[in-house]
């Protein structure tokens, strides 16, 4: 007994590959990876940024591979995996504490909850809850540090939700907006991937910027 084609396909999926992701699983993949992303400390790995942005770009037609997406559902099913993922995150770290960041054995899981950690202190939870969104994997351990360190479940949840929105709605739009102003531009991809991921870490690199300024006036004052 053959499995079909389909079936094929998912079971050959390349988790790392936002194309991949989405060839076999479409705009429901989308929310059910960015959940994991940014709910789970298992989905620390997952490409969010690539996704949401090639996501965009195959809703305009754009792939030569036949693969075309929704917008509309598309940009519900972003909005909804990252919102309800950074929420679970949340909870979950607010009954595990930080137990299980401890149990990890991954350098690199430890090294973005110290920069969640660094960013909750540094910056206040409003502005490092949103700048945390556009940092790979200190997007996925701010959630539960956040819970664990007894940030008011309010001010996350009304950070998290303007955060998350901005996140997934901006990428997702922005290569939506790509693919319909620029012909062919499935040829290209992966730099032009490297490009937004680039862009989305200005906000963060500005802060810390303006961050350092202000405190060698303050040692100067």
């Amino acid at each position: 007994m053959t499995a079909s084609p389909h079936l094929a396909s998912q079971l050959a999926v390349n988790v790392l590959d936002a194309h991949s992701l989405l060839a076999a699983f479409g705009v429901l993949g989308v929310g059910v990876v960015l959940f994991a992303e940014t709910g789970l400390l298992i989905g620390f790995f997952l490409p969010g940024d690539s996704l949401l942005f090639t996501a965009g770009l195959l809703c305009t037609g754009a792939s030569d591979q036949g693969l075309h997406l929704s917008l509309g559902p598309l940009l519900v099913a972003a909005a909804v995996g990252a919102l309800a993922g950074s929420q679970c995150g949340f909870l979950l770290g607010r009954k595990a504490g930080g137990a299980l960041l401890a149990r990890s054995r991954s350098a690199k899981l430890r090294e973005g909850a110290r920069r969640a950690e660094e960013l909750l202190e540094r910056y206040g939870h409003a502005k490092a809850i949103v700048l945390a969104r556009f940092v790979p994997v200190v997007r996925t351990v701010l959630n539960p540090m956040a819970g664990a360190l007894g940030v008011p479940a309010r001010t996350f949840t009304l950070w998290q939700v303007a955060g998350g929105l901005v996140w997934s709605l901006g990428l997702t739009l922005a290569g939506y907006a790509l693919g319909s102003s620029v012909p062919n531009i499935d040829k290209y991809l992966l730099p032009v991937i490297a490009l937004i991921v680039l862009v989305s870490l200005l906000p963060v690199a500005a802060e810390v910027l303006r961050s350092r300024r202000a405190a060698k006036e303050e040692a100067r004052g």
